[in-house]
């Protein structure tokens, strides 16, 4: 009976492999089962749900930059509301506690951790420093304003203690400018005329001249394309990009601090407005293509958990990173391809939603998905602020998505790997090169309520051959032999929601609660030990990070 069940099993498969494939996966059902691998239960029938993973370790598909994890801090003061809840208390640039020892602990585990300052209101923020006559002033609750606020103002003296934060922290910062100084508003509801830089010449100067490492400058804030609140022309904001890269030159050219890196537009993917962009600066002149994600719609949405949960769902998202990739490539740019600020759900997110367990699912995938189509750097919003902050607004405590995105930065290295598996796609499944280790990590993410699985990893190492008369090329697998690998140990991060409630923000490793000390001390994040012989197995709703040392990927070397 067993063995009619598994080549019914392998039968079911053939359609989702190649029959070379196809073969060995009957080869492995056949050796688990001859060594044990696969239990039986209730007279002989298969329990749980059979995974084999087949990663293709023989070259690179993408590689992320090595500050992959970014995460936002926004400009939104206490005042900002959202369907009648104020989210965002103490969380500010302006006014955020930068001697939080939680704060400074948390940017510190990253070592570094990519921070991109700015949102909405950066391109309503004047800076005070060096002769700037404006008055400094704060942001005022006004409806009649854009953005629902008047003008807001950075004091030299906050620069200096952000600076401060960022240097003992080793933060690598990323700052969005003012985008609509000298704009003209038009009676379409964009703004013409060319960008004023004087303000923002001042603050790069000064920035200078203090010795402060900035990694990029980055231009406006989802201006582009049909914009929020407002836009600007592609012609124009190619223009104001080259003015940008020329005042960085010019600035940096005496300084023995590395040039910055100029990024725009901080937008929406438009592929029209972005081809136009790309085009007329493609001559060095933009080093990155920011853009944003809110695929999952507002926060006030009663059925956000529904869309996370949805693998149909997430798969919507993959087209604009593979669009965008594709414009890049065509163009013959240099530019790459960051996402500059992703918080799911816009206004906010919604609270035991984007700050709990269950965002993970979406967290996760997300950032599996953008490195796959060689998306060098994903920032999250927000480090704090908001509903959706890796950092609770209040207590500075993580939230579960923290401790996500402080496990993928440990251990998913730079070079992405190709991988596939016989599973539905309620499994989600993304390889990388170990991260300052052997071997490889896989991420596996179970988005099924009520079974668990048994996933098998398998190296699929394609060896090229001479080209035979029939001119098909000659190919052969390569996989680890169990017998072999018995000898071998991996090591498994397996992630769940306290009490199994999705909406919960209390994470557990390994069955073992994550929480700071009383010190503000982020907790040690230990794996167990699993012999490699044995399947991996993935609860109900739940994360697994396997670190796999003996797994030999040349990709990897």
């Amino acid at each position: 009976m067993m063995m009619m069940m598994m080549m019914m099993m392998m039968m079911m498969k053939r359609r989702e492999f190649g029959n070379l494939e196809w073969l060995l996966y009957g080869m492995i059902i056949l050796v688990l089962f001859s060594l044990g691998g696969v239990h039986q239960c209730n007279g002989g029938s298969l329990m749980g749900n059979e995974v084999v993973v087949m990663v293709d370790g023989k070259v690179a598909v993408a590689k992320t930059d090595n500050e992959f994890i970014c995460a936002t801090v926004d400009w939104w003061p206490q005042e900002k509301c959202d369907y009648g809840t104020c989210s965002w208390g103490s969380a500010s640039l302006l006014n955020l506690n930068l001697s939080s020892k939680i704060l400074a602990n948390a940017v510190k585990e990253f070592s570094p951790l990519k921070l991109r300052l700015g949102g909405t209101l950066q391109d309503k923020v004047i800076y005070s420093v060096g002769n700037t006559r404006e008055p400094c002033t704060s942001f005022v609750k006004n409806s009649s304003e854009m953005f629902g606020f008047t003008q807001g103002c950075l004091p030299q003296s906050r620069w200096d203690e952000l600076n401060d934060f960022f240097r003992k922290t080793g933060a690598v910062v990323v700052f969005g400018l003012n985008a609509l100084n000298g704009r003209v508003p038009m009676q379409d509801g964009s703004v013409g005329g060319p960008w004023n830089s004087t303000n923002a010449v001042a603050l790069i100067r000064y920035t200078v001249n203090k010795g402060y490492k900035i990694h990029g400058w980055e231009l406006g804030n989802e201006l582009s394309g049909n914009g929020i609140g407002t836009r600007i022309s592609a012609n124009q904001y190619a223009a104001d990009v080259i003015t940008l890269k020329s005042i960085i030159n010019e600035i940096y050219k005496n300084s023995t601090v590395k040039k910055p890196l100029v990024i725009a537009p901080g937008g929406f993917f438009d592929a029209a407005w972005l081809g136009k962009l790309i085009n007329q600066t493609k001559a060095n002149s933009l080093d990155v293509i920011s853009h944003h994600i809110y695929n999952l719609g507002p926060g006030v949405d009663e059925h956000l958990i529904d869309k996370i949960l949805d693998p149909k769902y997430l798969d919507g998202e993959e087209s604009v990173f593979r669009n965008l990739q594709r414009i890049l490539r065509s163009s013959g740019s240099s530019a790459k391809a960051w996402v500059g600020e992703a918080g799911g759900a816009y206004n906010s997110g919604r609270n035991l939603v984007t700050n709990s367990f269950v965002f993970s699912f979406w967290y996760l995938d997300q950032l599996g998905m953008a490195s796959k189509y060689d998306t060098k750097t994903y920032c999250r919003q927000s480090l704090i602020g908001g509903n959706y902050g890796l950092l609770n607004t209040t207590t500075f405590k993580p939230n579960p998505d923290y401790y996500s995105a402080l496990l993928w930065y440990r251990l998913m290295g730079r070079n992405v790997l190709e991988t596939s598996f016989n599973s539905t796609n309620k499994i989600r499944a993304y390889a990388h090169c170990a991260r300052k280790s052997r071997g490889i990590t896989v991420l596996l993410v179970n988005l099924e309520g009520n079974r668990t699985s048994q996933v098998y990893i398998n190296s699929r190492v394609f060896h090229s051959k001479k080209v035979t008369k029939l001119g098909r090329r000659r190919s052969s697998f390569h996989h680890h032999k169990i017998s072999r690998a018995r000898r071998h140990v991996r090591y498994e991060y397996h992630v769940t929601a306290k009490d199994a409630n999705l909406r919960s923000q209390t994470m557990l490793l390994n069955n073992n609660t994550l929480e700071v000390d009383s010190n503000g001390n982020i907790p040690k994040l230990k794996p167990i030990k699993v012999k490699s012989h044995k399947p991996i197995f993935i609860k109900p709703f739940s994360i697994v990070f396997v670190h796999i040392p003996y797994f030999h990927a040349l990709a990897c070397k």
